[in-house]
């Protein structure tokens, strides 16, 4: 079964707008999961649907006021991640799948992505490091460069605020070299759209600490959980390639 959600009648658009469009196009799975973000995930059935919700309520506390929860997890902190050393390239100008980095920083098999397929280029999921609850916000080199756009900003700065309402700390891996430039991107209120995301780190009480694996830049790095955003934890600046 394909669900499908719209405001519009079908019937309608063509006497507007001229356009021919199919329902699935309009309002369909893949509409909403990878161009609008009404949709954070889609799935093939309820049965995987239901499976990956609860896969979700389990990195969350029962209520604002309750603590994340913790599960016993075998990986130790003390595992080496040999892969790490060459996961990001020499060459500054080639890109790379952030998503490799968090998975082997965090423990293992624990991350959950929320809106994998929307704003590629910044990473949202919650994950587990030694059993607790962690947010995850990370730029994305491979999509875009990990430039900050619209769509990402507001996709990022919806996950900070949510995180910080239920006491989840918050890891964030930064490799972002600018805002995306553009008239597309002016007009429609980048400045406006990347300042939420700046506000949702500067407002947020939780214990956060930055990574910085290759680069940050301008107003860019500033948004992305700077030191200037009460950052508890210290700003980390990895070296991953050696001569």
């Amino acid at each position: 079964m394909v669900s499908t959600e719209y405001y519009c009648n079908l019937h309608y658009i063509p006497q507007v707008t001229n356009e021919e469009v199919t329902q699935e196009q309009l309002g369909g799975a893949d509409t909403h999961t990878s161009i609008s973000g009404v949709a954070h995930r889609a799935f093939e059935n309820d049965v995987e649907a239901l499976r990956a919700l609860r896969d979700l309520f389990d990195y969350l506390p029962m209520s604002h006021l309750d603590t994340p929860p913790v599960v016993e997890r075998a990986d130790s902190r003390h595992r080496m991640e040999e892969g790490l050393k060459y996961l990001v390239p020499d060459d500054a100008n080639l890109g790379y799948d952030m998503v490799s980095v968090v998975e082997k920083v965090v423990d293992k098999h624990s991350l959950f992505e929320i809106m994998p397929n929307y704003a590629e280029n910044i990473v949202c999921g919650f994950a587990r490091m030694e059993g607790s609850t962690v947010a995850v916000i990370a730029n994305n080199p491979l999509h875009l460069a990990g430039c900050l756009d619209i769509n990402a900003s507001v996709k990022a700065a919806r996950f900070v605020r949510f995180a910080n309402a239920f006491n989840i700390p918050i890891l964030t891996f930064v490799d972002v070299p600018g805002f995306l430039p553009g008239t597309d991107q002016e007009h429609n209120g980048i400045i406006r759209n990347g300042a939420k995301l700046l506000f949702a780190y500067a407002e947020a009480t939780v214990p956060k600490i930055t990574v910085i694996t290759r680069k940050a830049y301008g107003g860019a790095y500033d948004v992305m959980s700077s030191k200037h955003l009460k950052v508890r934890g210290l700003i980390i600046i990895i070296q991953l390639s050696f001569p």
